[in-house]
């Protein structure tokens, strides 16, 4: 069998064994397509006659493309996929993909708005109805707190305590962790706590804390679609939950919040996650040393 049958084969296997997306499997057949009129431009139609030094060839080839490293790398996956494929159902007798490494991911900088881009989004006017009230403090909690999306949507009454400040929510793998609640996030929460949502509220009681109209816990959509609307009154277009969480997490950063405090806030395992927020402007960096060393004023 040669490669461009075995391609063939490999995206059919995808489909009905591996129940791949099809849009993964058109991804991965457009991958394969240039892979395999890359061999055979170099005489290799055969799958045991590609070596490492072939495909090492060719990836580099499409790094030096001016392709996306993104794109590189799902590319070097696809092939080593096909590879290990063909191994397996022993249409190759050799794995010249075993050694081979992938492409390093690069590190992407998590998207923020700036103070007063928050300010501007969050002091617009909003309805006074149910629906606005609850809006308002959806926006303030995930800012204020730092939330993901799916923890907001998660939270449940007897989370919220107040009283003392803070949040009880449930992160990734159900971990929990206690979050202060202080200032404007507490305002608007409070106020739609006791004016907005008793009206949500249906005839079957939720516990959680954001409502939909029929009375129900709010979903993911929603608050993308909620954060979104409000984002773009504010003219922030494509706004997402997610932003507001990266800037929850970039601002007290560069208000001189220290790094494992912030950590703690977002529920990361490991502090190089939250590492990537240090993006934080030359400027800032002058003013905190020249505020907290001893001798930089000398």
């Amino acid at each position: 069998m040669d490669l461009k049958r075995a391609r063939e084969e490999y995206l059919s296997y995808l489909a009905v064994e591996r129940g791949s997306s099809p849009n993964t499997i058109a991804a991965y057949g457009r991958d394969l397509e240039r892979y395999v009129a890359w061999l055979a431009e170099r005489g290799v139609t055969q799958p045991d006659g590609v070596s490492l030094s072939l495909v090492e060839g060719y990836v580099a080839e499409l790094s030096g493309s001016g392709l996306a490293a993104s794109s590189v790398e799902r590319a070097a996956s696809s092939v080593k996929g096909f590879h290990r494929f063909m191994l397996s159902d022993e249409i190759a007798r050799t794995l010249p993909t075993a050694d081979l490494p992938l492409p390093a991911k690069p590190q992407r900088l998590p998207d923020v708005i700036s103070r007063e881009d928050a300010a501007r989004l969050l002091d617009q006017p909003f309805p006074g109805t149910p629906a606005g009230l609850r809006d308002h403090a959806i926006l303030e909690v995930l800012y204020g707190c730092g939330l993901r999306a799916s923890e907001l949507v998660g939270l449940d009454e007897r989370a919220v305590l107040l009283d003392e400040g803070l949040l009880r929510v449930f992160g990734k793998g159900s971990k929990e962790r206690v979050v202060p609640i202080m200032g404007a996030a507490a305002d608007a929460l409070e106020r739609y706590l006791e004016r907005g949502r008793g009206a949500l509220a249906g005839r079957r009681p939720c516990a959680a804390v954001f409502l939909n109209a029929r009375g129900g816990r709010i979903s993911r959509q929603s608050v993308h679609s909620i954060v979104e609307k409000y984002g773009r009154v504010a003219g922030l277009r494509g706004l997402h939950p997610h932003t507001l969480r990266h800037s929850f997490a970039t601002h007290l950063l560069e208000g001189g919040a220290d790094l494992r405090v912030v950590q703690e806030l977002l529920g990361h395992a490991n502090i190089a996650t939250t590492q990537l927020y240090t993006h934080l402007d030359r400027s800032h960096i002058r003013r905190v040393y020249l505020s907290a060393h001893p001798r930089a004023g000398v």
